[in-house]
């Protein structure tokens, strides 16, 4: 998750803003995890999400600029609220904290935050995911926690 974070953190600063947001992971997640990209089943969703990441920063996402994310999942003023991050980013990294403990791994990685990305759908990873053409309800179902096959090849 480490290169995730980086990742998100390098481009709220290149876009200018304040806080690292689920859109921002999002971003990160695509560009960094070849595991997510494939979550999509393959075909043009992956580029289509990342294109709308990509004209964030001129125009479409511009409404977002200089605000914080609130997706109304988690109150706005918080005592457990993290310097830097909107709170729907703090919950959606929780979130994969405690898929990945259900599913008995640890450290989470980037399928567990992808579904928990996908699960709040107020947040600007959603909407981003949504205009994409992404079934979020969907892509959550499949990301649900349990025990993973791991194949051996």
């Amino acid at each position: 998750m480490a290169p995730v974070v980086a990742g998100a953190r390098r481009r709220a600063h290149r876009d200018g803003d304040g806080q690292i947001d689920t859109a921002h992971l999002l971003h990160s997640l695509l560009e960094t995890d070849p595991g997510v990209r494939a979550a999509f089943g393959g075909g043009p969703q992956p580029a289509r999400v990342l294109g709308y990441l990509v004209q964030r920063s001129i125009g479409y996402g511009l409404r977002w600029h200089g605000t914080v994310e609130d997706s109304g999942a988690a109150p706005l003023v918080r005592e457990d609220a993290v310097a830097g991050w909107s709170p729907p980013a703090v919950s959606a990294m929780r979130g994969a904290l405690e898929r990945a403990a259900l599913r008995g791994a640890s450290p989470s990685g980037g399928l567990e935050l992808l579904a928990a990305l996908a699960s709040d759908p107020a947040c600007r990873a959603v909407q981003v995911l949504e205009r994409a053409g992404v079934d979020t309800r969907a892509l959550s179902g499949r990301l649900s926690p349990g025990p993973r096959q791991v194949s051996r090849g």
